[in-house]
């Protein structure tokens, strides 16, 4: 039933823990995921806040989710949003975008909460380049059943479809568990993941560790239970045939796409972020999959 176990690097960046589950070195990709951090729980101190400066993407798209806490986003394209819990926030950087992600003042003012998830979307085969775009979505499906209920971010799930773009058949889901509960997992996708985020679960006889991504036979329709209760991420898609690169905040299947965008960055040549044009993300000596200011 279990096709595959990822645990993920964790990164201490002090006042709270990243968990990054893809890409390892084992996987790259589950459906279009290419980027899984989880990140939190955890309480900041009063006065500070998370500061991940103006930086670029292209040829991805990104996904916030958040349990707890707020983040401002700002955007090369004049978007600005406060990302809640219960609101989704996708940002689509195709030929190429630049975004910065801070803590709100008035969450800085009460000690900022951070606990939730980041992900990235690799875009297909004839969809690297389009235009950038945000959108974010407040009115999600819920579906409730044997003491579990599920908010669809992303695709078609138990017979409901969120609103949310999907640039390739893509589905992500949160699921809670109350204590007894019990939740049906369709074989929907031809790949597809679960993470433990909170609490306690077990998918079949396979009990799941915290933040270890779980990767599910295809083919099998299986069933996610918590004795206690939980919080458990479903994610995954189609399966990309064309291989994709990742090297610092750029994806793409071309490396010298990849190559341009760093010289790109470099010189300068990418748009700024209005309201936050003061400060940027350099880029590093050696880039690597990403990087933590």
């Amino acid at each position: 039933m279990i096709q595959q176990i990822i645990t993920p690097v964790t990164h201490d960046l002090g006042q709270f823990e990243v968990r990054r589950a893809l890409p390892a070195r084992e996987r790259s990709m589950v459906g279009p995921f290419i980027f899984v951090d989880q990140f939190g729980p955890a309480s900041l101190d009063l006065g500070t806040g998370m500061d991940v400066r103006p930086h670029p993407h292209i040829n991805l798209a990104t996904v916030t989710w958040l349990f707890k806490g707020a983040i401002d986003h700002r955007d090369s394209l004049g978007c600005f949003a406060t990302i809640r819990p219960g609101q989704v926030n996708l940002m689509t950087a195709g030929r190429g975008i630049v975004h910065s992600e801070r803590s709100p003042q008035e969450e800085r003012e009460a000690g900022p909460q951070l606990y939730g998830m980041q992900t990235w979307l690799a875009l297909p085969d004839g969809a690297e380049e389009i235009d950038a775009a945000f959108e974010t979505l407040t009115e999600l499906p819920v579906v409730e059943d044997k003491g579990a209920s599920a908010t669809v971010i992303m695709g078609r799930l138990w017979g409901e479809q969120a609103a949310t773009t999907a640039h390739s058949h893509t589905i992500y889901a949160e699921i809670m568990l109350a204590p007894g509960g019990s939740l049906p997992v369709e074989d929907s996708a031809d790949e597809r993941a679960v993470m433990l985020v909170g609490g306690e679960g077990a998918i079949g006889d396979q009990v799941l560790e915290l933040y270890t991504l779980y990767i599910l036979q295809p083919g099998e329709t299986m069933t996610l239970r918590s004795e206690r209760g939980g919080r458990v991420m479903l994610l995954g898609g189609e399966a990309f045939r064309t291989p994709r690169h990742v090297r610092w905040n750029f994806v793409s299947s071309d490396p010298d796409r990849i190559r341009q965008a760093e010289e790109d960055w470099r010189a300068g040549r990418f748009p700024v972020v209005p309201g936050d044009s003061e400060e940027y993300i350099p880029l590093p000596e050696k880039p690597k999959t990403v990087f933590y200011p």
